[in-house]
């Protein structure tokens, strides 16, 4: 039997993603929610649950966008319902995705130490 290259969750994943993505865009904009956007879903592999990673504009208002969505969560699981041709829609949960965060301050460290290490060679010169 040949091997699948896609699990069915990764299948449910990607669909997920695409429609809760413009969910939580129309929410952003019709709620005046901050500023936030879908980085990644995970499916549990019995389907009963959709962890939700969504990255924030302003990393300071991340918790208030992430509570409002998770109040919004069974409003957008009606949605998906009537949208995903899926027996039974999973539950959503909305989580924030730091990483974008972490790499930005791993970034800016990496930055300030090429700049003193640039002024050590200038004052050594």
């Amino acid at each position: 039997m040949p091997s699948r290259d896609f699990k069915r969750t990764d299948r449910v994943a990607a669909e997920l993603r695409r429609e809760v993505s413009t969910l939580v865009h129309a929410a952003v904009r019709d709620h005046a929610l901050p500023s936030v956007s879908v980085s990644d879903v995970e499916v549990t592999r019995d389907l009963d649950f959709a962890t939700i990673w969504v990255t924030a504009l302003l990393p300071q208002q991340s918790s208030a966008a992430v509570k409002a969505l998770n109040v919004m969560a069974r409003e957008f699981r009606v949605q998906l319902s009537r949208v995903m041709r899926m027996r039974r829609v999973p539950e959503l949960r909305f989580r924030y995705d730091d990483s974008v965060d972490r790499g930005e301050r791993i970034d800016a460290l990496l930055r300030g130490s090429g700049d003193l290490d640039a002024s050590d060679d200038q004052a050594a010169g």
